[in-house]
């Protein structure tokens, strides 16, 4: 089992940045993919951005340039830094881990919800 803990969210104005981080702990994988999805109303949730743990990326096309991601494997630790935020990246963010290198994996986060005001 793996757990996954959240934090960084929070209400923010358009143009402004947050950081998300996520923590795991548990049954890791040295080899590993952590990512980052959202889900607003209405909407299935989406891939964010997603890395390895040898530091392969993976994007959504629509927020590369603005969001990026990082982690810090010591720590079992994953970021995602959002920069130039709009309203409508306003949603519950969510971190992913999986074993291996598939983008998705099978554990998630509790989520965190984001918030952009106009």
């Amino acid at each position: 089992q793996v757990q996954l803990v959240e934090s960084g969210g929070g209400l923010v104005q358009a143009g402004g940045s947050l950081r998300l981080s996520c923590a795991a702990s548990g049954s890791i994988f040295s080899i590993n993919v952590m990512g980052w999805y959202r889900r607003t109303p209405g909407k299935q949730r989406e891939l964010v951005a997603a890395i390895t743990s040898g530091g392969s990326t993976n994007y959504a096309d629509s927020l590369k340039g603005r969001f990026t991601i990082s982690r810090d494997n010591a720590k079992n630790t994953v970021y995602l830094q959002m920069n130039s935020l709009k309203p409508e990246d306003t949603a519950v963010y969510y971190c992913n881990w999986g074993a291996g290198s598939s983008w998705l994996g099978a554990y998630w986060g509790q989520g965190t919800q984001v918030t952009v005001s106009s």
